[in-house]
């Protein structure tokens, strides 16, 4: 599943269990991440983001409360999903 931000690359998320039942391929220069509290959805979003000082905060706040050890095996961002998916939009605009 997937949707697009204006004028930006498609970013695809399924839910933690479809992404741990099955493989999805992460394009060249993106990455996924695992967004929300409780049942967490699985992000591919396109590296540029990391130089975004809103998702840096994210970066941060994830480091805070997992450390170096995300429990999905992945980076884990601990926000909820309107509230990523609200500052990556806007990092991409």
């Amino acid at each position: 599943m997937g949707f697009r931000l204006p004028g930006k690359k498609i970013f695809r998320h399924s839910t933690s269990n479809e992404a741990a039942s099955k493989a999805i391929d992460v394009p060249k220069g993106c990455f996924a991440v695992y967004v929300g509290e409780g049942q967490r959805k699985r992000f591919v979003i396109p590296v540029s983001c990391l130089n975004q000082p809103s998702f840096q905060d994210l970066l941060s706040q994830a480091e805070e409360e997992f450390g170096y050890h995300h429990p999905m095996g992945g980076i884990t961002i601990p926000c909820s999903e309107d509230r990523f998916l609200h500052l990556i939009s806007q990092s991409s605009g």
